[in-house]
């Protein structure tokens, strides 16, 4: 017999699991049908969604609130779409979204043939903001590069008596800590300008 299964993901911020639960329940959906996981939505490595995955059959509807509680990485979500769709046979329901519901009406292709549609359409959108996020985010740095504006830490000056100072500490004339004292920097920083100077 065809199941119904509700999916929900909610972040460890955003705990709104209750009122999908509510949603879920008033589509008749049983209890134990409705799988939750508490994390974030950047990959599929998810306890209870793959827990569920393995429990989908030929036939059965999975139900969710929106695209986004599936995932945030749309080539991923299109990819565990035609696993769920094509491989295992199972419809979706996208419940705020009518174009996104797989289920057939009777021989018709109609809604599985719409509803990928709309995923590839929205994959296409998703990629195409994300590119223009990150030639925005370019013309922005090079914008303000050009304008001397200085991204990450300033580089800090060597004291010109670096070398002087370590000669004292290797020679014992001076501690470690008064060598760092003297030359007003850490260890790391030391360290560190020691073996690029080769001194």
């Amino acid at each position: 017999m065809c199941k119904e299964y509700g999916y929900i993901r909610v972040s460890a911020k955003d705990q709104n699991e209750a009122r999908q639960i509510v949603t879920f329940r008033g589509l008749g959906i049983p209890e134990k049908q409705i799988y939750i996981d508490k994390i974030s939505g950047k990959n599929f490595d998810r306890t209870n969604y793959l827990r569920l995955i393995r429990k989908l059959r030929k036939g059965d509807c999975l139900f969710i609130d929106a695209i986004d509680r599936l995932g945030r990485n749309y080539s991923e979500i299109l990819e565990q779409w035609r696993l769920i769709t094509k491989v295992k046979q199972v419809d979706i329901v996208v419940l705020d979204m009518d174009l996104l519901d797989t289920r057939q009406k009777g021989k018709d292709l109609t809604g599985r043939f719409i509803s990928d549609l709309v995923l590839q359409i929205l994959s296409y959108v998703a990629e195409k903001e994300r590119i223009n996020t990150r030639r925005r985010q370019a013309e922005g740095i090079a914008v303000a590069l050009a304008n001397g504006v200085h991204f990450g830490r300033t580089k800090k000056e060597i004291p010109d008596n670096f070398n002087e100072i370590v000669g004292q500490w290797r020679n014992k004339e001076l501690t470690l800590d008064e060598a760092l004292q003297t030359l007003s920097c850490g260890r790391t920083y030391f360290y560190k300008t020691v073996k690029e100077l080769g001194i």
